[in-house]
């Protein structure tokens, strides 16, 4: 899921490998609000999908984000489910429908995508990538060809990645 539109030029891309039913992305979420508001378009913030195989809702939460991006509500939906991982928990898929209905997203396709798998080969794909580059955990930054590990602590990293993203701005002469 991206940020990018097709007008305008390259920005520098921040991977963020996250997990939906993870309470360190959830964890991540102010970081990355205020690295959106830093930045705007001139850094493309991608989510990239890593579900964990101990988070049993995960992988359809992945389905599930990339069919809210495809009804034009890709963050607004990462966020609530997100801020909402114990709910995702104990409810499951259809915690999932229910955010998507809450934010006037069409519920019904979203239980037709969870159920036909439409989205499954993103969700692969990623992961697949991710674990090729070293990805075991979440959330994980990749920007600038450095990956940045925050399973562990998030402490200090937005400072990293907006280091990373001023350099790399700097450089485009941005």
């Amino acid at each position: 899921m991206s940020d990018s539109s097709p007008d305008r030029p390259a920005a520098p891309v921040l991977d963020i490998w996250c997990e939906l039913q993870c309470p360190d992305c959830r964890g991540a979420l102010d970081d990355l609000r205020a690295l959106r508001a830093r930045y705007g378009d001139r850094l493309e913030l991608r989510l990239r999908h890593f579900p964990l195989e101990k988070h049993k809702h995960a992988f359809a939460a992945a389905q599930a984000a990339e069919e809210a991006a495809e009804q034009g509500r890709g963050w607004p939906y990462v966020e609530a489910v997100l801020g909402r991982v114990e709910e995702l928990d104990r409810a499951g898929e259809p915690f999932l429908v229910d955010v998507a209905r809450e934010l006037g997203l069409d519920a019904e396709e979203f239980d037709t995508a969870l159920i036909d798998g439409r989205h499954i080969l993103i969700v692969d794909a990623d992961q697949a990538e991710g674990k090729a580059i070293g990805v075991t955990g979440t959330p994980t930054y990749v920007i600038g060809g450095e990956r940045l590990d925050g399973g562990k602590s998030q402490e200090g990293l937005r400072e990293r990645i907006e280091e990373i993203a001023d350099r790399l701005l700097a450089e485009q002469g941005a």
